[in-house]
């Protein structure tokens, strides 16, 4: 119910309830949620609701990055890891779902065992000089049978 002047009575709580009710929808939802009133912008934009949509083990991730990955906001790091960062010496990529917060790896091929990956009757590396990880990629020359094995 509105309250004296139009205020609404929501913003009368405590940014704290407001982090975790924003904490409890979406990324999009909390950027939505910034444009209700000066109140949910400061509580949408808080680190606590960005670190709670970035995957618990964020820190371990961000300790296996090839290059740093520097921000001055939980919010900000949450953008910057939706874009790939290569981990592990450069052998896999990770990334944030914009949508989600899920994570996301990448594997390249070389990392990968293929059956006959070294026959080039079935299979040929070729190198991609825009290749995220620097490295070869395969193509199939001839598929006999597939199986992929994790």
């Amino acid at each position: 119910m509105a309250g004296q002047g139009g205020c609404c009575e929501i913003q009368r709580l405590p940014e704290e309830c407001l982090c975790q009710a924003i904490s409890m929808t979406t990324p999009r939802d909390a950027c939505t949620s910034e444009a209700v009133s000066a109140s949910f912008r400061a509580a949408a934009t808080s680190d606590d609701v960005w670190r709670r949509f970035l995957p618990p083990d964020y820190a371990e991730i961000l300790s296996r990055a090839v290059d740093p990955v520097e921000s001055d906001s939980m919010k900000q790091l949450y953008s910057n890891l939706c874009d790939p960062i290569l981990i592990d010496g450069g052998k896999m990529s990770f990334c944030v779902d914009r949508e989600t917060g899920g994570k996301c790896f990448m594997v390249p091929a070389r990392e990968l065992y293929i059956v006959w990956g070294e026959t080039p009757h079935y299979w040929t590396w070729r190198h991609h000089p825009e290749s995220r990880f620097m490295r070869d990629y395969t193509a199939v020359d001839e598929i006999v049978w597939d199986k992929l094995i994790s």
